[in-house]
Order: C-alpha cells, then structure tokens, then sequence
C-alpha cells in the first residue's frame, strides 16, 4: 500500500485484535483489548475512530453494534514499518542492526543460535534452487 496511514502505538494494540479476529465487532474488540490493556472501554472506542478517519478501518453497521474490518494489511504495515526502523536508526541495513545489537551484548546465546539456524535453513533452501 503506497499511503500507509500513521498509526500510532496505541492504535497498533486495537489493530492487532481487529486483525487476528476480523470482521469483528466494536464489544469484541473492546473485551479483548481490555483482557491485555488497563484503558477504559471509551479510550478502545476513540481508537477505532480515529483508525477509521485514518482509512486503516473500514465499519459497517450489522444489527445495533459496528463490525470492523481492516483496510491494511497486518505484513505490510509490519513490512512499512522495519523499514522505516532501519532507514531511521541503521542507515536501512539490516547487517547494521545486528552488528548494533552483538557489539551491545543484546543477543543471548540462545538468539545468536537461532540467527544462526535461520541462516543455515535459508542457504540450505538457496542450494534447491
């Protein structure tokens, strides 16, 4: 999607509940955010406005409640948003952000064998090809 809306980290929380469970309704969503996140029902109900002014929402009126459906894609906002994180912080590259992160002691053992293990899994499937 080239206009990708700004969505903010508050507006992402009610995003990933209309995105797992879509169409859904706004007392749906409400209980579910709710379950994760201390905020009143209201402060969900001015999210969902506010996503649906953004065009990230579409609603519709089913019986006496809105059914909300998302107009974005969850991987493609995702996909927008890394690579804005990278260009930002990292110059766009990845190999920045990870060199950043093993120089800084924040890869235990464990997440430099599971890099390593991904790496291996890609070049494997590369040598099918």
């Amino acid at each position: 999607m080239e206009n990708m809306p700004q969505i903010s980290e508050a507006e992402y929380e009610v995003m990933k509940v209309v995105w797992k469970y879509e169409p859904i309704s706004t007392p749906e969503i409400v209980d579910k955010v709710l379950q994760k996140i201390d905020w009143k029902p209201n402060t969900v109900q001015t999210m969902l406005t506010r996503l649906e002014k953004k065009k990230a929402l579409k609603a519709e009126k089913v019986g006496r409640a809105f059914v909300y459906q998302s107009l974005i894609e969850q991987y493609e906002f995702v996909e927008k948003k890394s690579k804005l994180f990278l260009d930002q912080f990292f110059g766009g590259t990845l190999n920045s952000m990870v060199l950043n992160f093993i120089e800084n002691d924040q890869l235990s053992d464990e997440d430099i064998s599971e890099l390593k293990q991904i790496l291996s899994e890609r070049d494997m499937k590369e040598g099918e090809k």
